[in-house]
């Protein structure tokens, strides 16, 4: 086997290319230091998801609330393209096979915790749709694609985002309609079931949001500490976010009646009906379409660019937001452990629930901060995955030989 080529003049290669993540498999920029607009923009996807599971998202006339309008669907998608930027940045890009199966393995591990966690939280009846398992599933969609350049991603983002779409509508035409019952833990003792919830008819279906995990490897795999890139992430995703929905408005104009709209008004829950081809022109919040899908992957981006360039601007005004998207799993599951507890649809007011969802994620992001210390959620994911990580490279590491190019000697013998 030919060993992957190193050193200085290909790192200048890999560099011109386009691709800034580390070359020898090691762990990338985020995993050394913390890039402050990444977690900034983290903050913004777990404030924009509390907000949609502690406010209406439609006001007593039905109309969309600003809520609805500006955070529904969209949260959700950072969230996800933002995992795909962390396991760029945190795992980089394995230069040769025993890297990448090192790399994978812990990318496994984490996958596995993260969807335990979601089934457990699942577990305690919260009020809202928990996106872990589904997050830890599209961790392990991401394991064959950990060696993959930018370029690649990004189309295959295109493509998946185009075709998704149009391959879970006729997975599901004889399917009963989803969303159906949250996954738990008792799901584990039907997997085939579980594997059709978290894939084609839950909340969060792997199968059109691999487009966002794909979306975040490839912009992970950029240098994201660049004016640049933060630029092109801001302007490129806004543009991409204003088409998308041009030209749903224009197709949805075209279907006519095949469309109704009283049924356009309805929450879509992770897919669309299929009871007509038209429902892939909608846009809709949640709807799995290729323009919903489209759309929120341009606002992703544009919310990671805004984030990146305030950090590079006004480094003290994101500190705070930083600290609390340092800890987003930890900060996560406390929420949606709270609203289990004590759901906030019962309560008098429900702008002061959030404000203290806010307010308590902001204490507990700066006072980790302050100690130095990881989220115990993070520690518990990252910990068993950086074990397997060392194992793995031990165990794939080629045995050491001598300075002449041959294995060590056994020791002689010793005579009593």
């Amino acid at each position: 086997m030919t060993a992957a080529p190193t050193g200085p003049a290909h790192a200048r290669r890999r560099r011109a290319a386009g691709d800034r993540t580390p070359p020898s498999g090691e762990p990338g920029t985020g995993a050394r230091e913390r890039i402050t607009g990444v977690d900034a923009a983290r903050a913004a996807a777990l404030v924009g998801m509390a907000s949609t599971h502690i406010l209406p998202l439609r006001d007593a006339a039905g109309e969309p609330t600003l809520t609805g309008l500006v955070a529904s669907g969209r949260s959700s998608a950072l969230f996800a393209v933002l995992a795909g930027v962390g396991v760029a940045l945190s795992l980089g890009r394995p230069a040769d096979g025993r890297a990448h199966l090192a790399a994978g393995a812990s990318l496994l591990v984490r996958g596995l915790v993260v969807g335990l966690l979601g089934l457990v939280l699942v577990g305690l009846d919260p009020p809202v749709a928990v996106i872990l398992a589904y997050y830890g599933l599209l961790f392990w969609v991401a394991v064959p694609l950990l060696r993959l350049p930018a370029a690649v991603l990004a189309g295959a983002a295109v493509l998946v985002a185009a075709g998704a779409p149009v391959l879970s509508h006729l997975l599901r035409r004889d399917l009963p309609e989803g969303p159906g019952p949250q996954a738990g833990l008792v799901d584990l003792a039907e997997p085939v079931e579980l594997l059709r919830t978290l894939v084609l008819t839950g909340y969060y279906p792997v199968l059109p949001w691999t487009a966002y995990l794909l979306a975040g490897l490839a912009v992970g795999r950029l240098d994201l500490r660049r004016r640049g890139v933060a630029l092109g992430l801001l302007g490129g995703g806004a543009a991409l976010a204003l088409a998308a929905a041009l030209a749903s408005r224009l197709l949805v104009a075209a279907a006519g009646p095949a469309l109704d709209p009283e049924a356009l008004t309805e929450r879509q829950a992770g897919s669309t009906p299929t009871d007509t081809w038209w429902w892939l022109a909608v846009d809709l919040p949640h709807s799995g379409t290729p323009f919903d899908l489209a759309h929120t992957t341009g606002t992703a981006l544009a919310v990671l660019g805004a984030a990146l360039l305030l950090a590079r601007a006004a480094p003290s005004l994101v500190r705070l937001p930083a600290a609390v998207g340092s800890v987003p799993l930890t900060l996560y599951a406390l929420h949606v452990a709270v609203l289990a507890a004590f759901p906030a649809s019962g309560a008098p007011d429900r702008g002061a629930v959030l404000v203290a969802h806010v307010v308590g994620a902001v204490l507990i992001g700066v006072a980790l901060r302050l100690a130095g210390s990881r989220g115990p959620l993070e520690s518990a994911v990252s910990g068993p995955a950086r074990d397997v990580r060392a194992a793995v490279t031990r165990a794939l590491a080629p045995p050491r030989t001598s300075a002449a190019g041959s294995a060590p000697a056994s020791p002689a013998p010793r005579v009593r």
